[in-house]
């Protein structure tokens, strides 16, 4: 078997590298410093440059201006971009337009995909229902009117819902079927009311009434928020892993300067043991996130053949190991660094305060761990 990426995709992480180069962590305010968000707006210039390198239609097709390639490139991007704690919709970004591309309409893939790509058009997801703890599709409700569908209820904790020109948002059919709807932030009836997430980003509660949707912008193919959830999910991985990453190499680099009694405390053993699970943490971080975009990447992910698992499994697996591994890599982190790593003119405590974003996006691992009982419930293995 060949786990070496391919030329494409070593593009695409060169090219992230190179731009991600220069961004630093303290472009805005500390969140520990300031009441309410960091700032009103994502960083529009990097949101440029991304554009311009051809980063944010990684998986769009040509025809719109992409470069067609798949999860395991974007993911490779989304890992650098988390390094420097990136202030871009990315993530959501790609992934709305991705499932636009795969499962709506011609209507709306003419008008929207192109912009997409451009950097033009920015999407965001409505993914965490009106708790965070229930699905998404169930805090939205889609009835339909003549030619039109009516929105009604509200989703909690929407990134970039402030910015971005549409939010791709699940709601319950009548007849109980999951649908999406692209929902323009100037829709008559849509609201927002601010939340800021601990990473000091501005969020929005996203509230719904009667919002008229054309019946071009609702995506009705059976499968398209599961798609869409599977692919935020991992990469959400992707970030975790990015993340751990920088923070424990920031770890290595203080360890290995500090001393105490004459010699750097990384040559301490207790100081030792705790880096090297926290490296087997981030090594089980990346064989899980990979298998998952793997599985992502292939076209039968839907279909488990040869005794596999459905790709939900996979996927559950690698949430699982982001949220509790990234949570320990920055714990240890700052017990390491001492009263430095509460420093708030040292970066660390915004890995801290991201990690913890990161961990509870898309469900703990507690809930993964659940999602993956039921799937192993209901197929047999081998």
């Amino acid at each position: 078997m060949d786990f070496t990426f391919t030329e494409e995709q070593q593009a695409a992480l060169e090219a992230a590298q190179a731009l991600f180069a220069d961004v630093v962590p303290d472009g805005v305010p500390s969140p520990s410093l300031t009441p309410g968000a960091v700032a009103d707006d994502f960083d529009r210039a990097l949101w440029a440059r991304l554009a311009e390198a051809d980063l944010l239609s990684l998986l769009l097709a040509p025809e719109h201006g992409g470069s067609g390639l798949d999860a395991i490139a974007l993911c490779l991007v989304l890992r650098e971009a988390a390094k420097v704690l990136a202030r871009v919709p990315l993530l959501e970004s790609s992934a709305a337009a991705y499932t636009v591309q795969t499962h709506g309409g011609d209507e709306l893939k003419q008008r929207i995909l192109t912009r997409a790509a451009r950097g033009e058009a920015v999407l965001t997801v409505a993914a965490h229902g009106r708790t965070g703890h229930d699905g998404a599709e169930l805090a939205v409700s889609a009835r339909p009117d003549g030619t039109d569908w009516l929105l009604d209820g509200a989703q909690t904790a929407v990134a970039w819902a402030y910015n971005a020109d549409f939010t791709l948002v699940p709601a319950t059919a009548p007849e109980g079927r999951t649908v999406l709807a692209l929902v323009p932030r100037a829709a008559q009836g849509l609201s927002l009311a601010e939340q800021t997430s601990t990473t000091g980003e501005r969020l929005g509660e996203l509230r719904l009434d009667s919002v008229r949707v054309p019946h071009a912008d609702l995506i009705t193919i059976e499968g398209a928020w599961d798609f869409l959830r599977d692919l935020l999910t991992t990469g959400t991985c992707a970030l975790a892993l990015g993340l751990g990453t920088r923070v424990l190499r920031m770890t290595s680099e203080y360890t290995g300067k500090r001393e105490q009694f004459g010699h750097p405390i990384a040559t301490f053993q207790a100081v030792a043991v705790q880096t090297a699970d926290r490296y087997i943490d981030l090594r089980a971080m990346e064989a899980t996130l990979w298998q998952a975009a793997w599985r992502l990447s292939t076209p039968d992910r839907t279909a488990p053949g040869d005794g596999l698992l459905p790709v939900a499994a996979d996927i559950a697996v690698a949430k699982t190991w982001a949220a509790d591994g990234v949570r320990r890599v920055v714990q240890t982190a700052q017990h390491l660094h001492g009263g430095f790593g509460a420093d708030t003119d040292y970066p660390l405590h915004r890995y801290h305060a991201w990690a913890k974003h990161l961990e509870l996006s898309l469900g703990p691992a507690a809930a993964h761990e659940e999602a993956l009982g039921d799937v192993l419930a209901a197929h047999a293995l081998g």
